[in-house]
Order: C-alpha cells, then structure tokens, then sequence
C-alpha cells in the first residue's frame, strides 16, 4: 500500500476511529491521542497488514489496544467530570443527548461493542474479530446494552 492510498483509507475512517476512541476514553483530548497514535503505529507496521481489503478492522484494532494502553496509564488520574458534561451539553437535540449520555453510561466493554455494532455498523463476526472475543459474547454485550438502554431512556417508551 502505498502513502496516498494509506491516508485515504485513514481519512475514510476518521469518524469511526474518532466514535470508537470516544466510546472507550470518554475525554476528548485522549481520544485524539489514541488515534493519532493508531494512525502513526499502522503506519509504522503497514508491512504486518495482511489483506488490503481488512484494513480498517486492522486498524480499528490497533486503535482499540492504543486506547486501552492509554486508558491504563491514566488510571491514577480521575477523569473530568466536567469535559463528560460539556461534550453533552453541546448536542442540539435533547433524545440525542440522552441517548449519548445513556451510551456513555454503559459498562465500558458493552458500551465498545454497542458502538461498533449500531453506530459504526459492524457486524457481530466483524466485532468478534476486532474484540477478539467469541460472537456469542458478542450477542450477549450487545443483548446487555439494549436493556440497559431500554431501561434508562425515558424519552423512547
């Protein structure tokens, strides 16, 4: 691959890498690390990129274990209450709002695959791939997910 094709294939991913990010690290400002770091550690290892065809799952992968490094080495740290707040009070439409903010609640592992799969679009096989985790547990998060927003989204009863 060669460096056009790679940028355009990145730039044709930014807003599920920057959804992904988001969904894990919470704070925007670690989110831009974590992709910005994905981005330069598949550049760097765009040699070990098997098929062409899989390589946004490929990199959505690379992002994923960089947020969760991050996520790890900044666990000493509380997070900004604050920032959470701010980043949902800029959204327009109240039910989106609430619905960003029910999403945001989900336990970090349901929430990661509640984006992949009903945001980004993936499908389960595809997610079992880049969590690395059987697709019955797939199923099984995303089940999760729908009844812990089912029960606490007051505005689509």
């Amino acid at each position: 691959m060669d460096n056009y094709t790679f940028t355009q294939k990145v730039l044709d991913a930014e807003q599920t890498l920057y959804n992904i990010a988001k969904s894990i690290l919470i704070i925007d400002t670690d989110c831009e690390d974590a992709v910005q770091n994905a981005i330069l550690n598949a550049y760097t290892k765009l040699s070990s990129l098997k098929n062409e065809e899989y390589f946004k799952t490929w990199l959505v992968r690379i992002l994923i274990n960089e947020c969760y490094k991050l996520k790890k080495r900044n666990s000493k740290f509380v997070p900004y209450e604050e920032q959470i707040t701010a980043d949902i009070q800029t959204l327009d439409n109240s039910e989106v709002r609430e619905l960003y903010q029910a999403i945001m609640e989900l336990k970090p592992k349901i929430r990661v695959a509640v984006v992949l799969f009903y945001i980004e679009g993936y499908s389960v096989n595809e997610i079992k791939d880049i969590l690395k985790i059987p697709a019955g547990t797939v199923k099984s998060r995303l089940a999760k997910g729908r009844k812990a927003l089912k029960s606490n989204l007051s505005c689509f009863d």
